[in-house]
Formats: C-alpha cells, structure tokens, sequence
C-alpha cells in the first residue's frame, strides 16, 4: 500500500503504480489478445494502436472488433460500447467528493484513466484517514502504469501475435476475471457489501443473454439497490435494537 510517512507527490506517484502491479499482471493476456484478434479481423495497425490510445478501455474495445468484423454499422458500434461503458458513471460518481478540489486539467486527465483496475486502487487510496493533499498523484501514478501496460501489450499483440493466431484460443483470457475477483474481495468487509456482491453475481449469470451487455448494467444497478436496501435494514435493525435496550 502506499507510503503515508512520504506524501511528496513522487512518492505517492510511485507508490499507486507499484500497488496497480498485481492488477497489470492480470490486464497482460488480455491486452495481448486484444493486438492479436485485431489483426486478425482486419483492422489496420494504426487503428488498433489508436483505439488503445484514445480509447483505453478493453471491454468496449473487444467489443468494437467483434462489431466491426461483422460489418456492423458505426452507430451501433458506438451505442453498444456505450452502453458497455455505463458502469464508469459509477465510478464517476464515487470519485467526484475527492476530484472537486483539482483543476479542469487534472480532472480531465485522471477521467480518462479511470480504468475498472486504477478505479479500484485509486478508491482505496482516497479513503484512507491520511490528510495527503498528493493522492491525485497517487491516481496518475496508477493510471499511467495501466495505460502504457495496455498499449504495450497491444503492440506486442500486434507483432508477435501474427505467429500465434490461436492464442485466443489459449484460454489466458481467465486472467481478467480472476483479476476482478481480487479486486473485489479486499472490500468485502460488511454484509451489505456481500449482499450486493452476491445480488449482483447472480443477476449477471440470469441476465448475461441481454443484447448489447445490457446484462452488466442490470448486475450493477441490482447490486447497487440490494447493497442500500441491506445498509438500510441493518440501520434500523440497530435502532430498534438500541431502543429496547434503553426501554429494558
């Protein structure tokens, strides 16, 4: 975890990109692929660089392969990504309280790299007790880590991928789930963290046939209400509790 006796935004630089890299080693395979299959549908070496580049979210980017393979048009490459990519208001949302403060550039910038895996270490840094006035360091120290992962696995995906076509194939795609479970896990600390988890597992199961990965969107509002319905049962519970104790 990151550093608190050293808060000089070096430190707190290098501290979120070494705490990102359990989570590069996961995003690896998965950037790899990414170069690979876009060759191999087709795309130019410019566009598949650019979409890395401009784009830097590798659901959506997979997404717009299998999409433009099969010759679908652009508004529906764009309205699917979009779509795909609703779970980042989410994010958005969380990070707003500690983004408030900085400058329309820092703002722009750390949106941009707000990545399921920076978001989730990044998070756990802004909540921290310690009065830092540096964590946006620590944020762009992670944000880069994983945008030049991203683009130098693509690369490599498009180069040394043409002598493995079937590295799709390879099932080293299991790394990305297995990544998004250990990022969860560390905050399951209450029962209604584990009730939204588990509500919003279960739906993505039921709910993963829903064209254009509405399935995604559905999970997490489900999480989102069960996990505020849980927090508020739990609350009142205590109160009634604390209630009959001071009748008794």
């Amino acid at each position: 975890m990151a550093n608190l006796d050293d808060n000089s935004p070096f430190s707190q630089f290098v501290a979120g990109a070494r705490d990102t890299f359990p989570l590069i080693v996961g995003a690896i395979p998965f950037g790899i692929i990414f170069g690979t299959l876009a060759a191999t549908a087709g795309l130019s070496f410019a566009a598949t660089m650019g979409m890395s580049i401009f784009v830097f979210a590798g659901s959506s980017q997979f997404i717009s392969i299998s999409l433009v393979s099969a010759g679908s048009g652009w508004a529906m490459v764009v309205l699917t990504t979009f779509v795909v990519n609703l779970r980042h208001i989410l994010y958005g949302a969380t990070m707003v309280p500690f983004y408030k403060g900085l400058s329309p550039s820092w703002k722009v910038l750390l949106a941009f790299g707000l990545t399921d895996e920076t978001f989730a270490v990044a998070a756990n840094r802004y909540y921290q007790n310690d009065e830092s006035p540096n964590k946006h360091y620590y944020n762009l120290g992670s944000m880069l880590f994983m945008y030049t992962n991203w683009n130098l696995c693509t690369l490599i995906g498009l180069t040394a991928g043409k002598a493995f076509p079937e590295i799709a194939g390879w099932g080293l795609d299991f790394a990305m789930p297995a990544t998004f479970i250990g990022m969860v896990i560390p905050y399951l600390v209450s029962k209604p963290m584990w009730a939204a988890v588990i509500a919003s597992g279960v739906v993505s199961i039921f709910a993963s046939g829903l064209p254009h990965k509405l399935g995604l969107i559905v999970a997490a509002i489900t999480g989102v209400a069960v996990g505020i319905l849980s927090e508020v049962f739990l609350c009142s519970q205590t109160s009634l509790e604390d209630g009959a104790k001071r009748v008794l």
